[in-house]
């Protein structure tokens, strides 16, 4: 089979229940650039709100579905269970102590395949991570937020995958997804996409027999991979279908282009592109700064606004 046109994560998506409170822990405390407020395509009634580097580059990118009334989810086998963000060398200390002095619970430092972690729960109790690769970090974080250049995330470096089906999971990694399994420890097995960027891996882990995850807020949605063009898009799906995989048909996300496939292992995952970017709909230098929304919404933006919550930006300003 042909090789893969997956060159690495795009997003990860997740449940939140307040969106203020997620807003600031992810753009306050963690330090990332709210580059886009939207609404959940699939349902207006709610937030899509997206933290990442300076232009929400593919690989940087994590999303939020903020539900008021959502109840807590379960995190377990069929999820991603863990995201981790890779910072540069030193800079573990640094967070460690940003994160206790706000009153988060912080985990001592450890290892794994060589790099370096701490992790800790976001407000709904989410899982994220911390790493000091064993190769050191060389992407540029987000500068213009509350944290000193030289300890800003630079972007996911690996996502945790707990499968209800190892195997089947196994080999939808290789023989659809076209990652190579590069080491195992623990228990655990990583995977790197063909692209082989720094934002590319996928701890793999068996977790059948466990109990099965239940989505709700806390828990991710999907993981999506990228690739570079419509084209490579079709390729990707061609070589899923290949493999005995169902996927949906191609959905416009303005900002970029998608497809869905549920992963034998029990999660929802997503083929993204490249492209077209998050300025489409606003100047670079001002994303995040009002609510977008495609355009079959947008002569409804009065009603659509009217039933989201108040979000207050960096700026100190209401969302308009």
């Amino acid at each position: 089979m042909t090789s893969t046109p997956i060159t690495g994560i795009h997003h990860v998506t997740a449940f939140a229940k307040d969106v203020q409170a997620n807003h600031d822990f992810y753009a306050g405390l963690l330090g990332l650039r709210l580059i886009k407020v939207t609404i959940n395509f699939d349902d207006p009634s709610m937030y899509h709100t997206y933290f990442a580097d300076y232009s929400g580059t593919p690989g940087t990118v994590l999303t939020f579905f903020p539900i008021p009334n959502a109840a807590p989810g379960r995190v377990g086998p069929g999820q991603i269970t863990a995201t981790a963000y890779a910072v540069p060398t030193g800079g573990l200390t640094f967070w460690q102590d940003r994160l206790a002095a706000e009153g988060v619970s912080v985990s001592e430092v450890f290892e794994r395949f060589g790099d370096r972690l701490i992790a800790f729960p976001d407000p709904d109790g989410m899982v994220v991570e911390i790493v000091e690769p064993a190769e050191p970090e060389q992407r540029a974080g987000w500068t213009g937020g509350p944290i000193s250049p030289e300890f800003t995330l630079r972007g996911i470096h690996a996502v945790t995958y707990s499968s209800l089906h190892a195997e089947a999971s196994r080999r939808l990694l290789v023989e659809g997804l076209g990652f190579e399994m590069i080491a195992a420890e623990g228990g655990r097995e990583r995977y790197r996409a063909a692209g082989g960027g720094p934002d590319s891996l996928v701890d793999l882990l068996d977790g059948s027999g466990q109990r099965e995850g239940r989505m709700g807020a806390g828990t991710v949605h999907h993981l999506a991979f990228r690739v570079a063009d419509a084209a490579a898009q079709g390729s990707a799906m061609d070589r899923l279908r290949a493999a005995g995989t169902l996927t949906t048909e191609v959905k416009n996300r303005d900002y970029f282009r998608s497809i869905y496939f549920r992963e034998p292992g029990g999660s929802v995952m997503e083929i993204a592109t490249e492209g077209p970017g998050f300025a489409i709909d606003e100047p670079l230098e001002e994303l995040g700064g009002r609510l977008c929304l495609p355009g079959w919404l947008e002569d409804r933006r009065e009603s659509v606004r009217a039933r989201l919550p108040e979000l207050r930006l960096p700026s100190g300003v209401v969302l308009p």
